[in-house]
């Protein structure tokens, strides 16, 4: 399209650029140019115009678009290859479910501005303002069997704290099972859903979303999220690039799907285990009718497990469920 054409161009500059100048080198019209400036502004570019001069790009919008994220993420190997880019939907995992029975390609990334009907795990909805936040989902079809593909959620949970100190400089731990926390608050959801065949038991797809707090105030949450969540942009007391950040992000699910594909699962344990929140602290085990037990947590296994201490002294390894940690998410008891 002729203002992304338009848009690379006034990039590569670092002053002004005339018209005659963008028109010879993109083969334009002079009008051409000049709807693409004004479509630019548009969608949010501020572009200087000068008689004599040209063109010069001042500033670029804090969106997840495209443009945006390309202009950040480059040339990738499979994850992001293809990005689909929307303002509204109603859950970036929905989509990307619907991409793939369209036969979307491997590695499809969806990124939305806002989610209408975003979800966490065990269906809990995910607070998904638009201009506020990263909401992106990965359609991966790994040729592995389902047993391979369990460490995935952890590993996404070290992919993202990966992303937010190469971008932002800040540290996340992770809260078990996937978590990533900032001042003992949620930063992230991360929700992870995979399709079998149903005759032979094979992987069809499995969908990744990632949903980050990056610029939310403590208004754009409900009551109950504001004790447990935090954003980016309240924790750091400065703004983060979202378009930067997503894209990151995304450069991380790459190096993840790579080495998940290869087996190379240890350096993604390791890390967990030193970023893990849990570990040293006691610990909630909640059941499904809303009562549990406290219990220390010891380790996380080879396999992710969170490996606990109950008051009896009995060891065990919880694989499944919710974990509350005390000091975190107002657990104080």
């Amino acid at each position: 399209m002729s203002r992304q054409a338009v848009l690379s161009l006034l990039r590569q500059q670092e002053g002004f650029v005339s018209g005659e100048e963008l028109s010879r080198r993109l083969g334009l019209s002079r009008t051409a140019i000049w709807k693409a400036v004004d479509a630019l502004r548009r969608e949010g570019y501020t572009v200087e115009a000068r008689t004599g001069l040209g063109y010069r790009l001042l500033e670029a919008p804090d969106a997840v678009t495209e443009p945006e994220i390309r202009h950040f993420l480059g040339e990738m190997d499979r994850v992001g290859r293809t990005l689909v880019c929307l303002e509204e939907v109603d859950s970036t995992n929905l989509r990307a479910r619907q991409l793939a029975a369209e036969g979307a390609a491997d590695g499809t990334v969806v990124v939305a501005d806002r989610q209408t009907a975003g979800r966490g795990r065990l269906g809990r909805s995910f607070q998904s303002p638009g201009g506020r936040g990263i909401y992106l989902t990965a359609l991966l079809r790994p040729a592995l069997p389902p047993e391979r593909l369990s460490p995935v959620t952890a590993m996404a949970g070290v992919a993202v704290c990966r992303a937010v100190e190469r971008i932002c400089g800040a540290s996340p731990g992770l809260k078990w099972p996937n978590d990533p926390v900032l001042e003992g608050k949620k930063l992230c959801g991360i929700l992870t859903e995979l399709s079998l065949e149903g005759e032979t038991g094979r992987v069809q797809d499995l969908v990744l979303g990632i949903g980050i707090n990056v610029s939310q105030r403590p208004e754009d949450f409900t009551p109950e999220v504001r004790e447990i969540a935090t954003s980016l942009a309240q924790a750091l007391g400065r703004p983060v690039s979202r378009p930067a950040l997503a894209a990151e992000v995304i450069r991380e699910l790459d190096r993840l799907y790579a080495a998940l594909t290869a087996g190379e699962i240890a350096p993604y344990l390791a890390e967990y285990r030193r970023r893990c929140v849990n570990l040293g602290r006691t610990v909630r085990l909640l059941g499904p009718d809303g009562g549990g037990e406290t219990a220390e947590a010891l380790d996380i296994d080879e396999e992710f497990g969170l490996v606990v201490r109950r008051p009896d002294g009995a060891v065990k390894t919880v694989r499944s469920g919710e974990v509350s940690v005390r000091g975190l998410y107002g657990y104080t008891e």
